[in-house]
Order: structure tokens, then C-alpha cells, then sequence
């Protein structure tokens, strides 16, 4: 007697049986919006759950948030096509587990050598005892 695959043990159980067919809807839904909406979207949005017809997506800030609505009807249209089983999309904002406040797509631009040079001297110019002043210096020192 072979042993069982683990697909076998869960698609043997009822529950489990629904929740991977769950699970798998959801992926196939994934891939569709991957496929709907710009590259930049994606990585800080996913798809979250699909609830009487309703899908629900989870946007990493209020920025994704705020452009995923503005395209829904061009994400609308792509599930029409190939999910006709989604009658309505959610956009909700939900930060990823562990992701703390980091925004996302942020780079660091450290600045150049003539940026730190102009505020060096602009320090220089303010009274020695503006707070201005450590401030700057500390910023350009960090920089």
C-alpha cells in the first residue's frame, strides 16, 4: 500500500476539501489580477477573499488603495471575462504581517556631494545657536 499525497489527505475531508478548493479559487483569482493591473499595484496589493460574489483586496497603504479605485473598472472588466463569478470588487487597506511602517517602493536617494555642500554653507550663514543649525548639520552628517 502506497502512502497518501498530501493533496490526496486534502481533498479526502470534507473541510479540507473545501477549503483547498477555497484556496485554489483565490490563486486562480490572484493570477487574473496580476494580469489586470500595473506591475506596481501588485507588489503592494493581493487578493483576500471572495465572499458571496464579492471580492475583497487587500492594499499594503492608502496609495495603492487610492489608485486600485481608480482603475476598478478596468480590473472589473478583466474579472468579467475570466471570474464571471465575482460581481463585485472591495479595496481595503491592509498592511502585510511584519511590515511595520515601511512604505512601499520608497528609495533611499542619499544625497550628492554639491546638495550636502549648499546646506553645509547655509548652516554656516545662520546664528551658531539656531536649532536650525544642529539640525542641519546633523541631517547633512546622516546623509
Amino acid at each position: 500500500m502506497r502512502p497518501r499525497s498530501l493533496d490526496d489527505c486534502l481533498k479526502a475531508e470534507d473541510g479540507l476539501a473545501r477549503l483547498t478548493g477555497h484556496a485554489e479559487r483565490l490563486l486562480r483569482l490572484q493570477r487574473i489580477f496580476e494580469s489586470a493591473v500595473p506591475r506596481p499595484l501588485v507588489r503592494g496589493a493581493r487578493v483576500a477573499n471572495l465572499k458571496l460574489g464579492k471580492l475583497v483586496i487587500y492594499a499594503d497603504n492608502g496609495a495603492v488603495a487610492a489608485k486600485l479605485r481608480q482603475i476598478i473598472p478596468t480590473v472589473s472588466g478583466a474579472f468579467s471575462n475570466s471570474a464571471p463569478e465575482v460581481t463585485g470588487i472591495e479595496i481595503k487597506v491592509q498592511p502585510r504581517a511584519g511590515s511595520g511602517l515601511k512604505a512601499v517602493g520608497v528609495l533611499h536617494n542619499p544625497l550628492g556631494n554639491h546638495a550636502k555642500q549648499g546646506l553645509t554653507s547655509l548652516a554656516d550663514r545662520l546664528p551658531a545657536d539656531s536649532p536650525l543649525v544642529r539640525a542641519l548639520r546633523q541631517f547633512v552628517k546622516q546623509a
